[in-house]
């Protein structure tokens, strides 16, 4: 289980969370855990979890106890983690007063005594983990974080002997590996992350990593772990949009020049990948983060021969990183108990009960099977052909084929918790008196909002839905009005062509200008992105003031803007729509009247809760309850719609 930060580091009454997540999880055949990052002192704590003290320290024994209570045999390494010039604090320090792109402060220029400082806190750290009772530390050494700025050229400009040449530029990371070995002794667990490829401009070249394993190796080590951006790269390597185990031949390659174990990671999410990772021989160990959010269950399935009943991460990192990067508690849009394992559960329900769920959509669906994992009655109604709702819309985007998985997710609960499905069926007021549920909950989902515009009706509008699903052909010159979230899915559907990168590496590669056969440094260093132009002009429209893409998540937002620029796709903000009419879309841009010429205008303008049966309902004198979309539909939102779901299912 691969190192993630989830805010129960500094969350009050956290240590007791995080000992029953970590705990649930080792109980479920994991063989190791690493812990997300604690900061080795106040300069790089950002006022987040450390470990510099006794008492800190004893804090942690909570979590290394459950975890050895639930399995013996499972080790738990803590993260050391010093981010260096992405802490957020004026104190920030770096090997060069050199300004991170992402960072909100210059980092202070460290001198000898400082240096020495550094060192000795990671040390200190180390010793205080063992302490603590973990079984060994992961020094991370990548992302952008302070080891990996004295590695990098760009942002190592001392001209001591911590700086200049590679040799001198290792020298940091590789006394702290000395030290630390020499302090904690030989039967503790010492794992170092690396960047084995930095996806950074001028970043660390195939030869000075190979370097860099072997000095590690020769220092102490009893790990490499591989890593494989900086926060501040222009690749995605953790979206929906990645291919799975994209980057697992680079460790690989790595794994032929060392004789410690190495682990990959990124983008392994079920047992099949990383089976054949193993077999490749690409690494002795796949590390996984998010698909043990998603599942805790994993590992006992896989070993179980239940590989179809795990919940997969579909990377959409709306409940995770997304989370942790905006200070939030960390969670899973498809699984809302992780980290509120103390908090949310599904126990036995106290008294059986005949629940109808009304809708087959992401909050339809986790209401039905947990009521059902509960021991209640459930007959869940669709009106379509198929379970899934906005997951149907979904999964057709290229880039978001993992979609795929939940929904065959959900369709295996369905099975296992004997659901009676009702496909084909709207479910009616008098039906459902018929049958005499005790509860009757609507996920009916939502509908797409029609703005007021003048011409709405038009033959050249398209709802996105009918675009979406084929219904509605779309022409050569396209206006999207609306650039949330269903915009942008719109968009790059539309603008795509041939196959897409999510399944393709080599079209994964070319579109982000990623060089696995050669590696130059950082693995894109010269190579210019190959993106085909979309084969239509489309323009991408919003009302409010903000940058177009504003909204969107904060670690995959920025990928979707560069993917739909480099296609050629227009992006406008601060419009007033005026009317549609033949000669197109008329707006008003800054306050000048403006014609664009469209032969096709799609409206992705918004939701409305969809309660036409949630209505008739209530005429009939019946009690049902709305969730997801039909209870609130501000955005297309999985996450708060599954949610609601899990809590209300958790109590009926």
């Amino acid at each position: 289980m691969g190192s993630m930060h989830t805010g129960l580091e500094e969350t009050e009454g956290g240590f007791e969370r995080m000992a029953a997540y970590f705990a649930e999880r080792a109980a479920n055949n994991i063989g190791m855990i690493i812990t997300g990052g604690i900061a080795p002192n106040e300069e790089s704590s950002s006022g987040g979890a450390m470990m510099s003290s006794d008492e800190e320290a004893e804090k942690h024994r909570m979590v290394t106890s459950a975890v050895h209570n639930a399995d013996p045999d499972v080790k738990i390494c803590m993260q050391i983690l010093h981010p260096g010039p992405l802490a957020y604090t004026p104190n920030a320090v770096a090997p060069s007063a050199v300004k991170s792109r992402i960072a909100p402060f210059v980092p202070n220029e460290l001198d000898k005594a400082g240096i020495n400082k550094q060192i000795d806190d990671h040390v200190r750290c180390a010793v205080m983990a063992k302490q603590a009772g973990y079984d060994g530390v992961e020094i991370i050494g990548s992302a952008g974080y302070l080891i990996s700025t004295f590695l990098v050229q760009k942002t190592n400009l001392r001209e001591d002997e911590y700086g200049g040449s590679y040799e001198n530029r290792m020298r940091f990371a590789l006394e702290i590996v000395e030290q630390t070995r020499a302090a904690v002794g030989e039967d503790f667990i010492l794992i170092f992350r690396i960047a084995a490829m930095d996806m950074l401009e001028g970043g660390m070249s195939w030869d000075e990593i190979v370097t860099l394993g072997k000095a590690l190796e020769k220092a102490g080590v009893t790990i490499i772990s591989t890593h494989f951006t900086w926060h501040e790269s222009a690749v995605p390597t953790i979206a929906t949009m990645v291919p799975r185990a994209a980057f697992t031949s680079v460790t690989g390659r790595l794994r032929k020049e060392v004789n410690v174990p190495v682990i990959t990671s990124n983008r392994i999410n079920m047992p099949d990948i990383a089976e054949q990772v193993l077999e490749r021989g690409d690494a002795d160990l796949v590390s996984m983060a998010r698909p043990l959010l998603a599942d805790s269950a994993f590992m006992r399935k896989a070993v179980e021969g239940r590989e179809d009943e795990i919940n997969t991460c579909i990377a959409c990192n709306q409940a995770c990183l997304d989370h942790t990067f905006s200070g939030k508690l960390t969670s899973c849009l498809v699984n809302p108990r992780a980290c509120h394992e103390t908090l949310l559960n599904y126990l036995p329900a106290e008294q059986a009960k005949k629940i109808a769920v009304v809708g087959g959509g992401p909050a339809g669906l986790a209401y039905a099977t947990i009521a059902a994992e509960r021991g209640h009655a459930v007959t869940l109604f669709e009106a379509s052909s198929e379970i899934g709702g906005q997951f149907n819309l979904a999964k057709t985007i290229p880039g978001k084929e993992e979609f795929y998985e939940t929904v065959r997710y959900f369709n295996r609960m369905i099975e296992v918790h004997g659901i009676d499905l009702r496909l084909n069926t709207p479910a009616t007021a008098a039906s459902l008196k018929a049958e005499d549920f005790d509860d009757i909950i609507i996920a009916t989902g939502i509908k797409p909002r029609t703005p007021d515009i003048e011409g709405i009706d038009h033959p050249k509008v398209a709802s996105y839905i009918d675009v979406i699903t084929g219904k509605k052909t779309v022409g050569k010159k396209v206006a999207i009005i609306g650039a949330g979230g269903i915009g942008f899915d719109v968009c790059e559907l539309i603008s795509h062509s041939g196959p897409s990168g999510a399944v393709d590496r080599d079209v994964f590669a070319a579109e982000w200008g990623v060089d696995f056969e050669n590696h130059p440094r950082g693995g894109v260093t010269g190579v210019e992105p190959k993106v085909a132009k979309a084969d239509r002009e489309i323009t991408l429209l919003q009302r409010k003031e903000s940058r177009v893409g504003a909204g969107l998540g904060k670690t995959t937002g920025w990928t979707h803007r560069i993917t739909l620029a480099r296609r050629g796709v227009n992006m406008v903000n601060g419009v007033e729509y005026v009317k549609i009419d033949d000669d197109g879309l008329h707006i008003l841009q800054n306050g000048q009247p403006e014609v664009m010429e469209a032969d096709t205008i799609i409206i992705c303008a918004g939701q409305d809760p969809l309660r036409d049966t949630y209505d008739a309902l209530i005429a009939e004198g019946l009690k049902p309850e709305l969730v997801g979309g039909a209870y609130e539909a501000k955005e297309l939102d999985a996450k708060a719609a599954i949610n609601q779901a899990s809590h209300m299912a958790a109590v009926v």
